[in-house]
C-alpha cells in the first residue's frame, strides 16, 4: 500500500509557495490599487477615485480602446466556437474511437502549442502566412487563435469525456439508435459541461493573447491587447492601468465560471 505523500510538510515547502504567489499576484495587486488613483501620475498616491475608469470610456482614447475591444471579442467569439466544435471532434475521435494508426501521433498534434513556446508559435504563423500570401488581417489572426485555442479547449472537453462511460451509448444502440443517435441524443449532452468549460476558457485565451496577434495582425487593426501595448509605449498613463484592471476581471471571471461549470459536470 502506497503512502500519499504531503508536500506541505516539507522543509521551506510553504515558504517558497508563499514566495511565488506574491511575485504572481503583487504586480496584479499594484495595478488594480493605482487604478483608482486620483493623481495623473502612476507613483503618486493622489487620494482615492474613479476618473480614470470614466476615462476609458469617454476619454480621448475610448474610441481607440473601444474598436479594439470589439474586434477581440468578435475574433476571441470566433475562435472560441470553432476551436471548441474541433476539439470536440478531437476527443470524441481520440477517446470513443478505439485504437487507430495515428492516434498517439494525433495526440501530440492536438496538444502541440500548449508545449511550443507562444514565440515560436507566432513566429512560425507569421512566416507561413507570408509563404503562401496569405494578407495579414482579421483572417490570419482568427486562423493563429483557432489553432493556438484548440489544446486549451480540448482539455477540459476530453476530462469530461473520459468521466462517462461507455455503457450509455452502447445501451442506446442495444435500443436501434444509430452511432450518431447515441452521440447527438447521449454522449452529446452528457459532455455539455466540458463543452461550455472549453468554450470559455477558450474564449479568454482568445480575448487575452498579445504575442500571436502582435505578430500576424495586420495594419490598422488592433485587438484590446495590441492596443494597451501601443499606448504603452507612448508612456505608461492612468487609464492603462485601468482598462488593464477591467481586462484583468473580465479574465478572472471567466477562468472561474469555466472551473465552476466544470467541476459541476464532473459531480453530475
Amino acid at each position: 500500500m502506497t503512502r500519499k505523500v504531503d508536500l506541505r510538510r516539507f522543509t521551506g515547502f510553504q515558504a517558497i509557495t508563499w514566495a511565488c504567489l506574491f511575485m504572481l499576484y503583487a504586480p496584479l495587486i499594484v495595478v488594480m490599487v493605482y487604478s483608482f488613483n486620483d493623481s495623473n501620475s502612476i507613483t503618486i498616491w493622489g487620494g482615492l477615485s474613479l476618473r480614470w475608469y470614466g476615462d476609458v470610456f469617454w476619454g480621448p482614447e475610448a474610441e481607440k480602446f473601444k474598436v479594439a475591444a470589439l474586434n477581440s471579442i468578435v475574433i476571441a467569439v470566433s475562435a472560441a466556437v470553432v476551436s471548441t466544435a474541433i476539439a470536440t471532434s478531437a476527443a470524441t475521435a481520440l477517446l470513443r474511437a478505439g485504437r487507430f494508426r495515428g492516434k498517439s501521433l494525433s495526440f501530440v498534434l492536438v496538444n502541440m502549442p500548449l508545449m511550443v513556446p507562444e514565440i515560436v508559435t507566432a513566429v512560425a504563423s507569421l512566416i507561413f502566412f507570408s509563404a503562401i500570401g496569405f494578407t495579414a488581417g482579421y483572417l490570419t489572426i482568427l486562423v493563429a487563435h483557432i489553432v493556438f485555442c484548440i489544446p486549451f479547449a480540448y482539455l477540459p472537453i476530453a476530462a469530461r469525456m473520459q468521466s462517462i462511460e461507455d455503457v450509455y451509448e452502447h445501451a442506446a444502440q442495444d435500443l436501434y439508435a444509430s452511432k450518431w443517435q447515441a452521440f447527438r441524443l447521449i454522449l452529446l449532452p452528457l459532455m455539455a459541461p466540458g463543452i461550455i468549460s472549453g468554450f470559455l476558457l477558450a474564449f479568454i485565451i482568445s480575448l487575452d493573447d498579445f504575442i500571436i496577434t502582435n505578430f500576424v495582425k495586420g495594419a490598422g487593426i488592433e485587438t484590446l491587447p495590441t492596443a494597451i501595448f501601443g499606448s504603452v509605449k507612448q508612456g505608461i498613463k492612468p487609464n492603462i492601468m485601468a482598462i488593464s484592471t477591467l481586462l484583468l476581471l473580465v479574465s478572472v471571471l471567466f477562468v472561474t465560471l469555466s472551473w465552476l461549470v466544470g467541476r459541476k459536470g464532473q459531480k453530475q
